[in-house]
């Protein structure tokens, strides 16, 4: 798919999810949606129950594969920035550790998701945290204005990620710090999958090759590019998950080589300073 298309086809699955309340990026659910099972993929991904119960309800949608707060090393008083804040999840989670003093902001090309968060942060009273639409190739924010950049399983999605990492460097101040959960592949997906549209939305098709991954991130000009955690998508769980049955529909894969297609894709939380 070419560059426009992929996200306009984003632009749309996402809308979707925002409207529905549903989860189609973690590899897990039927995409139905409902809070339980949203809590339950994040509890699978790293979240603790104090995380899950602060934030306010409909801001986890479960559409992360990892968990950036955890790992940000936030202090208060600093300024933080979400690439893809999708209803506001790590945004608000970032907003109690970086306190009154401190703000984060949250980017995202859904309009149906800035509204979603934005609502979220009204019910919740959250006076430091605000959201700008925005494409993450190209952030709306200044240059060196921000301590820490964190994503959860968007920058897959972005068909030119190493424009991605070079807005975010820009964005960065020196000394200041990227922390990003994804997707990335130890080898290549069948041709088919890559131009899946559901494959795509589901946060699969998108993601590259491991190497080609971290050298996008040092090519950027980022130092320290750390891989400081890896684990395989968790196939086991792949069986319910609405982008895995859509690709053993489309493409008639047998239910076994699902497990083939997950040895390929792992999720890794990586770190780079400015």
């Amino acid at each position: 798919m070419k560059q426009e298309e992929v996200k306009k086809v984003v632009r749309e699955g996402y809308a979707k999810i925002a409207r529905q309340g549903s989860s189609c990026c973690a590899p897990l659910t039927n995409c139905c949606g409902n809070v339980s099972r949203a809590e339950d993929i994040s509890r699978i991904i790293g979240y603790g129950d104090e995380e899950l119960g602060s934030v306010p309800e409909g801001a986890n949608l479960g559409l992360g594969c990892g968990n950036p707060v955890a790992l940000a090393s936030l202090k208060e008083g600093e300024t933080v920035l979400d690439l893809g804040s999708g209803a506001g999840f790590d945004c608000f989670l970032a907003a109690g550790r970086v306190g009154e003093k401190g703000k984060v902001i949250g980017v995202d090309m859904t309009p149906e998701m800035v509204d979603k968060a934005r609502e979220n942060a009204r019910k919740g009273n959250y006076t430091n945290v605000e959201f700008r639409l925005g494409e993450i190739e190209n952030i709306p924010a200044a240059d060196n204005s921000v301590d820490a950049i964190i994503s959860n399983c968007v920058i897959n999605l972005a068909p030119d990620k190493k424009k991605v990492f070079k807005e975010a460097f820009r964005v960065l101040k020196p000394g200041g710090r990227l922390m990003v959960s994804d997707l990335v592949l130890m080898r290549e997906l069948p041709k088919g999958i890559q131009d899946s549209i559901e494959a795509y939305i589901g946060c699969l098709s998108g993601a590259i090759m491991k190497d080609e991954y971290l050298e996008a991130i040092r090519e950027a000009g980022f130092g320290d590019v750390r891989v400081l955690d890896e684990t395989n998508y968790p196939v086991e769980l792949m069986a319910n998950d609405s982008t895995a049955k859509a690709i053993i529909e489309n493409f008639k894969v047998p239910a076994g080589a699902l497990e083939e297609i997950g040895e390929s894709v792992v999720s890794i939380k990586v770190q780079g300073k400015k």
